[in-house]
């Protein structure tokens, strides 16, 4: 397995600490890169050499922790705008996940600036972890408790393999969420105020079938997860309503180290329109958020 820590000097301890703490496949081999923002120090020598001072001093203490784990690492201090640099390096690199840190920037910072964990989530092509802080998880005994948010969909389905087919602390556990999200009826003409949209029955027939794909959905999850050997905690799996809400509470209220989910890929105007489950959860979850893609 191949895993990219994108890191800066404010946010380097804790992605590196979640890193270090967690079992990984044999063979795995990570890369350190803290990307020097030349944005900011443009025209500013003195600056740049500071920054790139800073970086350095960062990366070594990732790379001197993750050896002294036992991990093979290599680092890599560029020069540019990290939101590009870091999902271009992942592809050219082949990596399987990017692990980066958030820096927890209010929504309306956020809006009109993002952040380069968004834009790295939001372009990377493999799989992206935005790391929160939790003391807690960074201690290799710690029995990490995995929330895993699926909706029967190949893209969850890569999820769930990517759960089963990766070491984790013993003992942790893993709880399965697959929100029922009802059609939301059309408001009705004023020409015709008292006529539905739809009939009756074909909402009914919908709502059928929309429970049966998410009851599917976590019984499948749970029969791979199982006998990968992993611990599944029983929840209320199959809830309805809207699916970003109910993963985000049930996250918090359980407390969740780590949200897992899919990612459908949508982008340009539909993602405008339509939104993200997986980015809305990843910029407001309270602990980390692994999406994974193919």
């Amino acid at each position: 397995m191949k895993v990219l820590l994108a890191i800066d000097s404010s946010l380097a301890s804790h992605v590196v600490d979640s890193a270090a703490a967690r079992p990984w496949p044999s063979g795995t081999v990570f890369c350190v890169m803290s990307v020097v923002d030349m944005r900011h120090w443009e025209g500013l020598p003195a600056l740049i050499e500071d920054a790139k001072h800073d970086a350095q001093s960062a990366v070594k203490r990732a790379t001197d922790k993750l050896t002294q784990s036992g991990h093979k690492v290599f680092s890599e201090i560029p020069l540019g705008n990290p939101k590009g640099l870091i999902p271009e390096y992942a592809k050219k690199w082949g990596a399987d996940l990017i692990m980066v840190g958030s820096h927890g920037q209010s929504a309306v910072t956020r809006f009109f600036l993002g952040s380069v964990a968004q834009a790295v989530l939001r372009t990377a092509g493999c799989s992206v972890e935005i790391v929160r802080q939790n003391p807690a998880s960074q201690s290799s005994s710690h029995r990490t408790k995995i929330l895993l948010a699926t909706d029967g969909s190949e893209c969850s389905a890569k999820a769930v393999y990517s759960l089963a087919n990766r070491p984790w602390p013993a003992g942790s556990e893993i709880r399965i969420l697959s929100v029922v999200q009802l059609l939301t009826p059309q408001i009705p003409s004023a020409a015709a105020p008292l006529c539905s949209p739809y009939p009756t029955s074909l909402l009914e027939e919908i709502w059928k079938e929309a429970r049966v794909r998410a009851e599917e959905a976590v019984a499948d999850a749970r029969k791979t997860l199982s006998a990968a050997g992993l611990k599944i905690c029983d929840c209320k799996a199959t809830p309805v309503g809207e699916p970003r809400e109910f993963i985000l509470d049930e996250a918090k209220a359980w407390g969740a180290d780590l949200i897992v989910l899919g990612s459908h890929g949508r982008q340009g105007l539909e993602r405008l329109i339509m939104g993200s489950v997986a980015e809305t959860v990843s910029i407001y979850a309270h602990c980390s958020v692994e999406v994974v893609r193919g």
